[in-house]
């Protein structure tokens, strides 16, 4: 098992698992641009964005994206704000997101970044999207229409009480 940042020579595999893991999605009519997201696309999110894979016997698992504020397509809060999080379909309910997950949060958001807080949205009609980000810890914050299929649901995490009240008054974002 090893988890890594992604590479140009991955992007034909990681379009594939993207757009295979983000099926259920489409078929439940909420359209994540992740789901057909094209070769060009990737590469411009790839280019603004660091994406961490998981593998396992050299195959590609899960991905998940850390987007910046100073990248191509923040997120609306001004930190770093994860997407594109996606498993294998042949391979979901084995704890291999979860890995991906936990290794991102603790080894990159809180160890190597430092981060006091991490956002991230979904789809408020999405079926179990939002309580799986509640069941990891995080917090609604807020929602925004950007699409006509669905409703973004924005949530935060605070992943350093001390840092985040710090840049909380330092924002004034209060």
């Amino acid at each position: 098992m090893s988890f890594r940042l992604m590479t140009y020579n991955d992007i034909p595999t990681y379009q594939k698992l993207l757009h295979s893991a983000y099926q259920t999605n489409t078929q439940l009519g909420i359209h994540f641009a992740a789901a057909t997201a094209t070769q060009a696309q990737i590469i411009e999110h790839i280019e603004s964005n660091a994406v961490y894979l998981f593998e396992k016997n050299s195959k590609l698992l899960s991905t998940l994206s850390i987007r910046f504020p100073w990248g191509n397509n923040p997120g609306p809060y001004g930190l770093p704000h994860l997407g594109w999080f996606a498993t294998d379909p042949d391979y979901k309910g084995k704890g291999y997101g979860n890995a991906l997950w936990d290794f991102v949060e603790q080894q990159i958001l809180i160890h190597q970044l430092k981060l006091p807080a991490v956002t991230l949205g979904t789809a408020a009609n999405h079926p179990w999207l939002a309580q799986t980000y509640i069941n990891k810890g995080y917090k609604k914050i807020g929602y925004a229409n950007l699409t006509p299929d669905h409703t973004t649901l924005y949530f935060e995490k605070i992943l350093n009480d001390k840092s985040y009240t710090e840049w909380k008054k330092r924002s004034n974002t209060q």
